[in-house]
Parts: structure tokens; sequence; C-alpha cells
């Protein structure tokens, strides 16, 4: 017991940590007592600092994302502004757009756009046509009454229906039109972007055809612009008379202006005379004024009157399919020679 209590001082030693500097000079002399656990410490202590700064890093990040900053809530960040560009498609290759076009009436668009378009099938292309008149003469010289169509191009421009839902499947595929395109004009009056309506509808059967005839209306409104802003060449069917000639200078003004504005790539393919009546003088002279101002410009076809082209639509069918030995039937068959070589040229 007398052992026992001599070595109470050192436990009243122990009572005074208060002071750790003193004890800690006590304690280093005994170094070997202390060098055991000292690498014990120095080998610990790489393990907790080495990942102690990744998992750190990434509570923070993990922190960081899944709070939602004021900027976030306010406004959109740069990032969500201009998102980066999408990657390349595959080239594929495009339905060339041929607009026909007059602001004339009665110059045999219509005639020239079906028969035309029959002829490029024969030859093996795919062909869409585009009825964009609201008259319908192009769905009705297929065989399609455009009063009992249920959807038309009216869907398409106003409401942007799909233009595949409204192709018809007879010689040559058809978009067709109804009466309501009368008043497709004022309801995309108010809708931005009104001017390629057509050309963004197109864009969903491009790679399925090699050529799109668009019929135009005899006018030079929203959807002949439309028209125009669509196609790649622009064919004029022209009367061989002289008052339908006049029209051709508001067409090359209009035409300037879309180039300008909406489509550069558009241009002329090509004036092509119709209805001429090779028994007159005049319309002999109108052929040469029309050589004379456009030169190269004018096919070397020639579409002459030929009571065919009134029969043919009677019977829903184009000219070629009507009568395909006829005289009729030729001239378009030589049309779409003179077009094909144009394009290979």
């Amino acid at each position: 017991m007398e052992e026992a209590v001599p070595e109470q001082p050192p436990v009243a030693e122990e009572q005074h940590p208060k002071a750790p500097e003193l004890p800690a000079a006590e304690v280093e002399p005994p170094a070997p007592v202390v060098e055991t656990p000292a690498p014990v410490a120095e080998v610990e202590a790489p393990k907790v600092v080495t990942p102690s700064p990744a998992p750190e890093a990434s509570s923070s990040d993990s922190e960081d994302s899944g709070r939602m900053k004021a900027s976030d809530l306010l406004t959109p960040s740069r990032q969500d502004l201009f998102v980066p560009a999408p990657a390349a498609e595959v080239p594929t290759k495009k339905a060339e757009v041929i607009a026909f076009a007059n602001q004339k009436g009665g110059v045999a668009k219509t005639t020239t756009t079906l028969n035309l378009a029959v002829a490029f099938a024969e030859s093996g292309y795919r062909v869409l046509c585009v009825d964009l008149d609201p008259q319908g003469n192009l769905t009705m010289s297929q065989g399609i009454d455009p009063d009992k169509v249920e959807k038309s191009l009216y869907d398409t421009l106003v409401h942007d229906m799909p233009i595949s839902e409204i192709i018809v499947k007879r010689e040559i595929d058809i978009a067709v039109a109804s009466i309501d395109l009368a008043g497709a004009e004022i309801a995309m009056s108010t809708k931005i972007g009104r001017e390629r309506s057509l050309e963004k509808a197109l864009k969903e059967v491009a790679g399925d055809y090699d050529y799109v005839c668009i019929d135009t209306p005899p006018s030079l409104g929203l959807l002949t612009i439309n028209a125009l802003t669509a196609a790649n060449k622009v064919i004029v069917p022209v009367q061989c008379e002289y008052l339908s000639m006049r029209g051709l200078v508001q067409l090359q003004n209009t035409l300037r202006m879309i180039q300008e504005n909406l489509n550069p790539d558009v241009k002329i393919e090509g004036i092509l005379p119709t209805m001429l009546d090779t028994r007159t003088v005049h319309a002999k002279e109108a052929v040469e004024i029309l050589e004379e101002n456009f030169g190269d410009l004018v096919f070397q076809s020639r579409i002459k009157k030929a009571i065919k082209f009134a029969e043919a639509p009677v019977k829903g069918a184009s000219v070629l399919k009507y009568d395909p030995e006829s005289n009729a039937a030729s001239y378009y068959r030589d049309l779409a020679k003179e077009v094909l070589a144009n394009e290979s040229a």
C-alpha cells in the first residue's frame, strides 16, 4: 500500500494537462515509445491525405450540381440559348423543283405541268405534282373532284399538315387542291415565315422524288410566291399572243425580288410558247418577239394547238395516256427531252 501512495503524484501530474507544452517536453525523452506510434501516424497520414481531396471535391461538385442557382431560375444561360449545331446530315439527293408560273390565265400552265410530269415519269423518274391553284384544275385533270377532297394543300400550308397525307396516287403522285386554297392567303397573313410554308412542307418528301412540278394560280400573290420560293427552276408558259407576253415583265420583277430576299438560287429554266397556231402570222411574229427579247431562254419545243388537250381532262388523264401516239403527246415528250438535256448540260 505504501508503494501505491508514492505512485499518486504522477496521477496529479496527469491532472495538469491544461498546459500541454510541459508534458510534451517530458514525453519527448521516451523516444522509443513515441517512435512506434509516429510511423503509424505517418503511414496513416498519406492514406488519409491522398484520397481526402478527391472525395471533398466530388462532394462539393455533387452539391453544386444538385442545387439550382439564382441565375438558372431568373434567366436562361448562354448554353441554353445557343445550342450547338447538330451533326452534319448525310447528303441525300433532293428533288428538282420546277414551278410553272405566269400571272396571265389561260396559257396552258396546268396542261404543261401535268403532261411534262407524265413525260418525266415515262422516262423513269419519280415525279410529284403540286396543285397550288384554288381552281383545282390539275386535280380534276387526274379524275379527282376538288369539292370532295377532305385534306388538301390548304391544310398543309395553313395547319402544317404533313404533305404526305394529302398526296394521291394517279398517273403520277399529286398533292391535291381544294377550293379552300382561295382563303389560304388570308389565313396565312399572320403566319411567321408564310412565304416558306411550301418549301418547308416539301422537305418531308424531297428524297422520295426526282422532280416536283408545281402548278401556280394566275396571279403573283402569296401562293405563287410560295411556289417560287420553293422552286429551283421556273418554266413560263406563254401563249403566242401580244397581251400574254406583256405579263413576262411583271413576272421578271417578282422573280428578281424573290431572288434578292427569299430564294437566290431560283432561275428561269425557259419560256415555253404554247397554244401556237402556225396558220396565223400573228403567232409567228409573237414567237419572233420572244426570241429577240429572251434569246436562248425560249425553248425550241413548241406546244401547238390541239383538240386532244381539251379532251384528255374529261377522261381524267394526261394527253400522253389519253392518246399516246398523238402529235399533242409528242410535243411534251420533246419538251421533256429538252429539259433533261439542259439539266445534264
